[in-house]
């Protein structure tokens, strides 16, 4: 029988066809999407140029061996800095690019200008690198966000139709990229595909209110009581399935400015603290939340993205949570996991 991570590795090769002498430059990759999309790739075969402000690989060494992560290339640097990415692009031969840098809704709120500079600047950044690449790099695929629809719909999910109403920076700044990208596409021919993903968990999630699930995994392998900050119904998405996707739609032949919701299984958290209390029994009772739902549509009709790129992957609510709980216990067995985020 094959392991879990094995058969992972197995089907995202079956699904890009092996990605062996594909470039990819990944920006941001020392963050939690980042991490994963960068493992996926290696194990597809593909070499990964990183490019990060942050030289710590931290979330990396959490689901990869030291061997593994060598085996991308790590370039630190400032996405705001207009000549940082058109070098790299050249040197190593990059033909996908996938943009995940940026700052999350804290950070924002706290510091807008900061928010702006790296959010949109940074990304606009990211399209003139692929525009000047001189054609070597044909699209550029980008990390939007649900916190472009802004306050929670009727009860039905939202799609691509509905009219974007965001209530933060970090949203105002995600519509921004996603307006920018189809400017780009206007003016120059650059393709491009924004993915809107909501709540995604899995290890290495450790920011924002919606990494809370993933806190509370963690707490359940420590043995400590957490609480977590909303309740209600969201889309749960593991972030293996987050990280295909954004591979599977750089590797497609799409061609336009496209923006697609990501979804998931739309499920309680409540239903989550209890998938936990089930894999990890001696947490029965220490997990408790808030009842304030995110102040976010709930679900996603995802029908646009599946037409457009064909049947995607989708891990059940209770694999990936056992999934991610036992690599939390591999991690704690062997004395690498960090528990100072579950502060409250």
């Amino acid at each position: 029988m094959m392991s879990a991570d094995v058969l992972e590795q197995t089907t995202l090769r079956e699904r890009s066809g092996g990605l062996g002498g594909a470039n990819f430059l990944v920006t941001g990759a020392h963050g939690f999407i980042g991490a994963w999309v960068t493992k996926r790739l290696l194990a597809a075969g593909a070499r990964v140029v990183i490019f990060d402000r942050d030289a710590d690989p931290r979330r990396l060494r959490l689901i990869m061996d030291d061997e593994e992560v060598a085996r991308a290339i790590v370039v630190t640097g400032d996405i705001t800095e207009p000549g940082a990415l058109p070098p790299l692009i050249e040197a190593f031969e990059v033909g996908h690019v996938i943009h995940l840098a940026g700052l999350q809704v804290p950070t924002c709120r706290a510091d807008p200008r900061a928010g702006a500079l790296v959010n949109v600047v940074g990304t606009i950044n990211v399209f003139e690198a692929a525009r000047l690449s001189g054609g070597r790099v044909k699209k550029v695929v980008y990390a939007s966000s649900a916190a472009v629809f802004g306050t929670a719909r009727d009860g039905r999910a939202v799609s691509e139709l509905d009219e974007p109403q965001p209530s933060t920076h970090y949203g105002v700044f995600k519509r921004a990229n996603e307006g920018n990208a189809r400017v780009y596409h206007l003016d120059h021919g650059l393709s491009s595909v924004g993915l809107r993903p909501l709540t995604v968990y899995g290890v290495g999630r450790d920011f924002g209110l919606t990494s809370d699930p993933t806190k509370a995994m963690k707490a359940a392998v420590v043995g400590l009581p957490f609480r977590i900050r909303f309740g209600g119904r969201t889309d749960f998405q593991y972030v293996a399935d987050t990280s295909d996707v954004f591979i599977r739609a750089a590797v497609s032949g799409l061609e336009g400015a496209h923006v697609f919701n990501l979804h998931g299984e739309t499920v309680r958290v409540a239903d989550v603290v209890a998938e936990i209390e089930r894999t990890r029994p001696s947490a029965r009772g220490s997990i408790t939340l808030d009842e304030t739902p995110l102040a976010i549509p709930a679900e996603f009709d995802d029908s646009a993205i599946r037409a457009a790129l064909g049947a995607l992957p989708a891990t059940p609510l209770a694999e990936g949570v056992r999934a991610t709980i036992e690599r939390f216990e591999e991690l704690r067995r062997a004395g690498r996991l960090d528990a100072s985020d579950l502060e409250q």
